[in-house]
């Protein structure tokens, strides 16, 4: 099943057309694959305005596809024998080191070559991903693909920022640091070798991280009603301690993002944008 739109409507046609147009110019600039990242909160939007986005050039004679961060989660016994080996928190998928970032890589190669292309995807409510017969395939001459993800492209932070907690979580269950410092190191290293094959990053800036709470228990609400297998997602509770993991790096990037990102949109508390700056490249 698939996951309801982040933001429960369509992308802001302002937002789409910005990102569309900033695309065509790099789809005429390069002949082969370019990939446009998307980074943003949990639950601000990103798989609403990928999609748009992919079926807009898909309708102009384009081959799209998109692919989210999320889709590369490990799986939960992968994950499991983090939590066993390095620091429990790992079992909780989410920050650098709960994603397969060489799954991510593969992909990017086969399509950069040309080659129709499955695309993994990955259940949330099972917690695993799916089986690789049921992953859709991108066409061959695939020429764009829309990345999307909550730490897309994020920077790591300085080993002193680490110090201090940012939460409960964080000073209850990891008062040593050692699951902060792990996933800093892989967000240093692993993940940017896979956020070098951006070609162009937009990043939904949301306007504070006491927001992206409330936006995911609308989603998580949404996934309830919308799920037919009798799964159950998380309570209030359950989802206060998941949020927990991504706060951290969720005020980390709206910080040090906004300045470096090629098109940068401020949403407001309803998801509405505030501002569209595009990056002068000149910069």
């Amino acid at each position: 099943m698939a996951e309801p739109p982040e933001s429960g409507r369509g992308p802001d046609p302002a937002v789409l057309i910005a990102l569309a147009t900033a695309l065509e110019a790099r789809l005429q600039a390069a002949p082969g694959l370019v990939v446009a990242g998307i980074c943003g909160s949990k639950t601000s939007g990103k798989s609403t305005l990928a999609a748009a986005l992919a079926a807009r050039f898909t309708a102009a004679g384009v081959p799209a596809a998109t692919l989210s961060l999320d889709d590369l989660y490990l799986s939960r016994a992968d994950r499991q024998r983090l939590a066993s080996k390095v620091h429990p928190l790992f079992a909780t998928r989410g920050p650098p080191g709960t994603h397969d970032t060489a799954l991510g890589l593969r992909v990017i190669d086969a399509l950069a070559q040309g080659r129709p292309t499955p695309l993994p995807r990955f259940d949330k409510l099972r917690d695993e991903p799916w089986p690789q017969a049921q992953w859709p395939l991108a066409p061959a001459g695939t020429r764009l693909l829309v990345l999307e993800g909550w730490c897309l492209g994020a920077a790591p932070q300085a080993g002193a920022d680490l110090a201090e907690p940012v939460n409960e979580l964080e000073r209850e269950e990891d008062p040593d640091g050692i699951w902060r410092t792990r996933a800093n190191a892989m967000l240093a290293g692993p993940c940017q070798a896979l956020w070098r094959r951006i070609d162009h990053l937009t990043l939904l800036a949301a306007p504070g991280f006491e927001v992206v709470h409330a936006w995911r228990r609308e989603q998580e609400h949404g996934l309830l009603q919308a799920d037919s297998r009798g799964l159950s997602g998380m309570d209030d509770a359950a989802l206060a301690r998941f949020i927990a993991h991504y706060e951290r790096l969720t005020r980390h990037i709206l910080t040090e993002m906004p300045a470096r990102a090629d098109l940068l949109v401020r949403l407001d508390p309803q998801r509405r944008p505030l501002a569209i700056r595009a990056r002068d490249r000149g910069d």
